[in-house]
Parts: structure tokens; C-alpha cells; sequence
């Protein structure tokens, strides 16, 4: 049996305090909203760019609020049997040939639509958990809107109708996030049922912040960049890039480390012109001395 999950945060300031503690340095709104989704019971929306850790917000909650995570990665095409629940086919059709061809056919169908037989998919297993879970729905701007109102049907009432067994209901109420990189428009509908929040690229100072919490060894002498990139480094890859100067024993970023860590952050060729524009080097003249 899990342990028990602790007592649910009592304001926005503890959750703060909880997700710092675990690894993860949230804004004052991400705080809040973290707060109110406990407390409202309300799916939260969290929509911006890549890499500004919107599913990291999901595991950071869960590993705070003492949950498993249950996480659904959304792709195009999507349907109801990968997201929710499907037959186990093959074990259906070992029982049906157990049987022998005197069975009649209500015999059958009865043994084989049992709960044995039923393979359930992350919305199925965050309803039907026994205990809290917090359930990650990770880009959902990927499916389609047909997809959308299904799920929204799930999430109204957190129960899921199978016609061969019946209700199956929510024994606990997950907390729920959906995270967007806002490829394309979402329905109003989903919306309204959703606390929204937004995250962006961080401002320098509080990316800084995040990777000292994550590497407290590192020098002040950390690079701060003001480039204008195609894809900017997400707040993962800064720490990568972190983590890789400590390990190289780097007390200060000169042209040379710069260039020899840059792939570390910069994952466009033509961001590496800018890059090393900026540093003063030029990448392509390197490339034709090779």
C-alpha cells in the first residue's frame, strides 16, 4: 500500500515552499494555481512554448503533493481505446476457444467482458485509482477536437461508461493538468471547465535562480545570454548546460568553453551562427578548415 499522501496545502505559499523543496522553483502565479487546482478540485490548462517546464510543473506537484503521476502523451490520431480502456483481444479469444463450440454465445460473452479482460489506459487508471493521483494529459493541442469533447466528458463527472460492465466512477479526485504548446486553438469548452495558466520563458534572473537550485556549486560567473535564437534553450537544457561546466571544472565561460559546450543549449544550425557571431567566432569558417 502507497503512503498516505499528505494533508492538502493550506495556501499558495506552501505549495511554493513544497515544490521548491522538491527540485522545481515556480512563480508566484504557477504557486497559486498549483493551490487552487488542490483545493477546487478544477483541471488546470498550462499553455506556452516548449521548454519552459509545464510537465515538469505535473511531476513537481506530484512528487510535492505525495501522488503517483499518471501521464497521457497526446499525438495525432489519438483515439478513445489508447486514452481510456481496450479489450484484451487475444486473451478474449484463448477463453472463447477454451469454451469449445458448444457454448452458446451469451455464455461467452459474459466470461469474456470481464474486468480480466479489460487493459485500462491512463484515464481509465487515474479514475479507477484506489488512491489521489495527479494526472498529466501532456500536449493535448496535438489531438483533434473530437478528442477534446471526450475527454471533457471524462473529466466533468470522473466516471467512464464501458457498455459491457457498466459506470466505472471515481473512487478519488485526481488532480489534473493539461499542458499545451499552443500549436492550435483549443475549444472554449475546455476552457471554461480549466483554471488557466500561463508559463513562459523565464526572465533571466529567475532561470538563473532555477539553475543554481539544481547546481548550488556553480559559479556566479554563469553566462547571461541575451540571444536572439530560433529556439531558445529550454529550462532543462540551461541545467544540462550547468551540470556539463561543472563536470568540465569551468570557472569562467571564455570563447573556447563557450564553443565547446555550446550543443549542450543551441539545437538549430543557424542559432550556432548567432551564437558564435556573438562570441565573436564564426562557425563557418571553422567548418571549412575541417
Amino acid at each position: 500500500m502507497p503512503p498516505a499522501s499528505p494533508p492538502a496545502p493550506t495556501s499558495a505559499a506552501e505549495v511554493a515552499e513544497g515544490q521548491t523543496a522538491v527540485g522545481y522553483l515556480p512563480a508566484e502565479s504557477t504557486a497559486l494555481v498549483a493551490y487552487l487546482a488542490t483545493r477546487l478540485g478544477k483541471p488546470v490548462l498550462v499553455e506556452g512554448p516548449a521548454g519552459v517546464g509545464k510537465t515538469e510543473l505535473a511531476k513537481a506537484l506530484a512528487h510535492y503533493l505525495g501522488r503517483e503521476l499518471v501521464r497521457l502523451q497526446c499525438y495525432e490520431g489519438l483515439d478513445e481505446a489508447k486514452a481510456l480502456y481496450e479489450w484484451n483481444y487475444r486473451k478474449q479469444l484463448l477463453r472463447i476457444q477454451a469454451h469449445g463450440g458448444d457454448a452458446g454465445w451469451s455464455e461467452v460473452q459474459e466470461d469474456i467482458f470481464g474486468e480480466e479482460f479489460l487493459l485500462a489506459r491512463p484515464l481509465m487508471t487515474a479514475i479507477a485509482s484506489e488512491h489521489p493521483v495527479v494526472l498529466l494529459i501532456d500536449e493535448i493541442d496535438k489531438t483533434d477536437q473530437e478528442f477534446e469533447a471526450m475527454l471533457l466528458e471524462v473529466l466533468s463527472d470522473f466516471q467512464i461508461s464501458i457498455p459491457e460492465l457498466g459506470r466505472v466512477e471515481s473512487r478519488t479526485h485526481p488532480v489534473v493538468l493539461l499542458t499545451s504548446n499552443n500549436s492550435r486553438e483549443l475549444t472554449e469548452a475546455l476552457k471554461r471547465r480549466c483554471l488557466y495558466l500561463w508559463l513562459d520563458y523565464p526572465c533571466l534572473e529567475h532561470e538563473l535562480a532555477i539553475v543554481r537550485l539544481h547546481t548550488p556549486e556553480l559559479s556566479e560567473t554563469v553566462a547571461r545570454r541575451e540571444l536572439d535564437l530560433k529556439k531558445p534553450p529550454s529550462i532543462a537544457e540551461s541545467i544540462d548546460w550547468a551540470r556539463a561546466l561543472l563536470l568540465l571544472g569551468a570557472h569562467d565561460i571564455d570563447s573556447a568553453t563557450f564553443m565547446e559546450t555550446m550543443s549542450v543549449i543551441v539545437k538549430h544550425r543557424t542559432d550556432m551562427d548567432v551564437v558564435a557571431e556573438r562570441v565573436g567566432l564564426k562557425l563557418g569558417a571553422t567548418a571549412d578548415a575541417v
